[in-house]
């Protein structure tokens, strides 16, 4: 079961170490220790609470779809030119790239500073781990 340590965690749920170590001190998390001593949260029981714990932000539009992935952020940049266009979004710590029609960036009024909704619907997802260190 991998382990992290607790600096680990708080990267990965955007936190401060201290934050972290004030959870595991109010009970929220549980930490153990690993061959050197450290103080580790078990990999599973973190992914738990990052799910418990995370914040959606609500979808402005209201509409409802069968896409599961969904992320509200601000248009940060658009590059067009006459047939197609570039949309750079923030959501949260996640960047978002979508190419368009210019045409389409016309309609929705897209530009720097405007609230947008990436919807994300794809047969295929690579997901990769990282080597083993």
């Amino acid at each position: 079961m991998p382990q992290f340590r607790l600096s680990e965690a708080a990267r990965l749920l955007g936190v401060s170490d201290d934050t972290v170590r004030r959870w595991v001190d109010a009970g929220q998390l549980t930490a153990g220790a690993d061959g050197a001593g450290r103080k580790v949260v078990n990999g599973a029981e973190l992914a738990a609470y990052a799910r418990a714990n995370a914040g959606a932000i609500a979808d402005p539009t209201g509409v409802g779809r069968s896409a599961r992935n969904r992320f509200v952020g601000l248009v940060t940049a658009v590059v067009a030119d006459t047939v197609m266009a570039q949309v750079e979004m923030q959501c949260g710590p996640h960047r978002v790239v979508s190419l368009m029609s210019t045409e389409a960036v016309r309609e929705l009024g897209l530009e720097p500073g405007v609230l947008a909704v990436a919807v994300v619907k794809a047969t295929q997802v690579v997901v990769e781990t990282p080597e083993e260190s």
